[in-house]
């Protein structure tokens, strides 16, 4: 048998070989190398209220679709703006985000125009998560049994009836001022800094109506002490199938506002990253436990791939147009 030599490679040869060697050992890119360690989840509110729970949720989603530690930072004040404008202005490199609402993303510019990021222009939209209503609720001792009575009592009696909600430019109360414009009718604005004072106050009958959160009324509405009249959303709420959507009383036809929840970094994220996060949340939300977990917390589980710009961009115009209506200042 005769003996071969190996054949000896020309430099351009050599130079050519790496250059496809180093094809299949490339370092990922962004998208694909994200995340390297930790990422905070900050939430512009306190601990145990409605964002930090759906924030918990999602860290929970994120962790198990990412294979990395999901830290929930709670950094309440001045209605989540506080957070939100930490967010902002932290490094766009997906390591830190924003478990946000409608509120603080799109709300509060429209009540405090000189706060110190605009939702539209200072951050990098992900995904939405959820979609919350209001319930609008009667104290039982007004014995209004639904939107039929509720809307003759407020005509009958202009600027006579309370309504309570959470705050001033709150959702509660930008949808009270929406049923004021739809229906040309008057009732007193009531805010409260405690969920649970206005609870008190809504079984007590020192308050006649008021906008709560589906889940917070529930055990209320089974023994009797609320009386539920219709939900702020397009459609009628899962969990209570026979409670009318606002909107399919003739005076309110149309009638849609709810809140929502969404997932945001800074502005200019890099776009691997974005898009890795957005399919990784597009595919936990179709997880039947977290969806439970959601709807157990009055949230409607969204699809994750709703175009969040374009949201922002219309709930700062409508809520712009309700501020201009009722003249509401903080």
């Amino acid at each position: 048998m005769r003996f071969h030599p190996p054949t000896l490679l020309t430099r351009r040869q050599v130079v050519a070989s790496l250059g496809a060697a180093s094809v299949g050992l490339a370092v990922p890119s962004f998208g694909q190398a994200y995340p390297a360690h930790a990422i905070k989840l900050v939430v512009g509110y306190a601990a145990g209220g409605s964002v930090d729970v759906i924030g918990r949720i999602v860290a929970d989603l994120m962790a198990a679709k990412l294979g990395s530690a999901v830290i929930v930072e709670n950094q309440a004040g001045a209605a989540g703006a506080i957070g939100a404008l930490r967010v902002a202005r932290s490094p766009a490199d997906g390591y830190t985000l924003l478990m946000g609402s409608s509120n603080e993303l799109a709300a509060t510019i429209t009540v405090n125009p000189v706060q110190k990021y605009d939702p539209r222009k200072d951050f990098t939209p992900i995904a939405l998560i959820a979609t919350a209503p209001v319930l609008l609720v009667a104290s039982a001792a007004t014995q209004v049994k639904n939107l039929d009575q509720f809307l003759e009592r407020v005509k009958k009696n202009p600027g006579k009836c309370s309504y309570g909600t959470s705050g001033v430019g709150s959702l509660q109360h930008f949808v009270g001022e929406l049923i004021k414009q739809r229906a040309q009718v008057a009732f007193i604005h009531a805010p409260y800094r405690s969920g649970g004072a206005l609870v008190s106050d809504v079984i007590g009958g020192a308050v006649d109506f008021a906008g709560l959160s589906p889940t917070i009324a529930a055990p209320f509405l089974q023994d009797g002490r609320m009386v539920a009249l219709g939900v702020s959303s397009a459609s009628r709420w899962p969990g209570l199938p026979q409670v009318p959507s606002l909107g399919e009383h003739p005076l309110l036809q149309g009638f849609d506002l709810s809140g929502w929840f969404g997932l945001v970094g800074p502005h200019n994220m890099p776009s691997g990253v974005v898009q890795h996060l957005r399919a990784q949340l597009q595919a936990g939300l179709q997880d039947p436990v977290v969806r439970r977990r959601l709807q157990e917390n009055g949230a409607l589980p969204a699809a994750g791939a709703e175009d969040m710009v374009r949201l922002i961009e219309q709930d700062v115009a409508r809520y712009g147009t309700l501020v201009k209506f009722a003249n509401i200042r903080e």
